[in-house]
């Protein structure tokens, strides 16, 4: 299984309760397809450099994960069609950041 990372913009009109909802709705499509989640981040709201659908704002969260390549066609379909996802980007991650990733991890778990 390759390790990937996700990271995508949600709509700032959101409740706390609706980003939380729909986060676990795609960690949730990973781990029922057979992947397992390394991390979760929630950047929180942020300014965008443009404005996407009218809206300078938006909630951002990475996710990192192990799925079986197959799985990340299905999983770019749903995050489309999801309508509280503003935009999104999935990388394949390689050995240098995949160690890059992890030395960050433990940067941030570190409080340094």
């Amino acid at each position: 299984m390759a390790q990937y990372e996700t990271v995508f913009i949600l709509n700032p009109v959101l409740s706390d309760e609706q980003v939380r909802e729909t986060v676990d709705k795609f960690t949730g499509i990973i781990e029922a397809k057979g992947g397992s989640i390394i991390n979760r981040e929630n950047w929180g709201l942020r300014k965008l450099a443009y404005p996407i659908e009218k809206k300078r704002s938006g909630f951002y969260h990475l996710v990192e994960f192990t799925v079986p390549g197959e799985v990340i066609n299905n999983y770019e379909v749903e995050l489309r069609r999801d309508e509280r996802i503003m935009r999104f980007l999935t990388v394949a991650l390689d050995k240098h950041a995949v160690a890059y990733a992890e030395k960050r991890r433990n940067k941030i778990k570190s409080g340094k």
